[in-house]
């Protein structure tokens, strides 16, 4: 594909198998459905190995000119094999809706496409956050979904969605709520805000609080697309 402008990286560092990361196991000329079929053979890093799990790839509309892209899919996730439908995933369709975003038209996906968690001596499966090394291990499969899409917009959802794409130095807390660049060459624009996650486990006495600033955050961007032409 040409005019990639979502640079893959190299995945380079420890724990990533062969210094490339998910970069080999990524078809150059496939289409979104190539891409999800051959990530569910991607062994770029460990988090392939983790017992019970699969791919979770994005999904949505080809054509999107929103992407909204998360962390990792969680144990819902995982276990129907599609991004955003369980807990997290009801907030934000709710947000969404409140914000005047239809989720049909956008696409959804996760900056690590594996479930990453731990046990603690029982069945439950207790999310663990990607490390460093797993977010560069994945990136090259978010920077092929969004060349394959070219969006207008990119929806930031959290810390590590915002490390994928913006670095190591991101905090939420500091850029979200506002317009960014995207790469050079880019049409795409940022807005990064919260994980619906975390709207979901701040206290019952402040969540309609928090609940409202990412609805906010969300109005911002169909203000956005809105103002776009193309």
């Amino acid at each position: 594909m040409t005019n990639d402008s979502f640079p893959a990286g190299t995945g380079a560092g420890t724990g990533v198998r062969g210094g490339g990361g998910a970069l080999p196991f990524v078809p150059p000329d496939a289409d979104l459905a190539g891409l999800a079929a051959a990530a569910a053979s991607c062994r770029g890093c460990e988090l392939a190995d983790l017992p019970d799990t699969r791919t979770v790839f994005g999904e949505g509309n080809p054509r999107a000119r929103l992407v909204l892209v998360g962390e990792q899919p969680g144990d819902v996730e995982d276990r129907r094999g599609r991004p955003f439908v369980g807990p997290a995933g009801k907030l934000l369709d709710r947000a969404l809706a409140d914000a005047g975003i239809d989720r049909a038209e956008a696409y959804v996906t996760n900056a690590v496409k594996h479930f990453r968690y731990r046990r603690n001596g029982g069945p439950r499966r207790i999310h663990q956050t990607p490390d460093a090394r797993q977010v560069t291990a994945c990136r090259p499969w978010l920077a092929a979904e969004l060349n394959r899409i070219r969006p207008r917009l990119v929806v930031l959802l959290g810390a590590t969605a915002g490390q994928a794409l913006l670095g190591p130095s991101f905090r939420v807390t500091k850029m979200r709520g506002r317009l960014l660049p995207g790469p050079p060459g880019s049409d795409a624009q940022l807005i990064a805000t919260l994980h619906p996650s975390a709207v979901l486990r701040v206290e019952p006495t402040t969540r309609d609080e928090v609940y409202a600033g990412f609805v906010h955050d969300l109005e911002l961007a169909e203000r956005t697309l809105a103002g776009m032409t193309g």
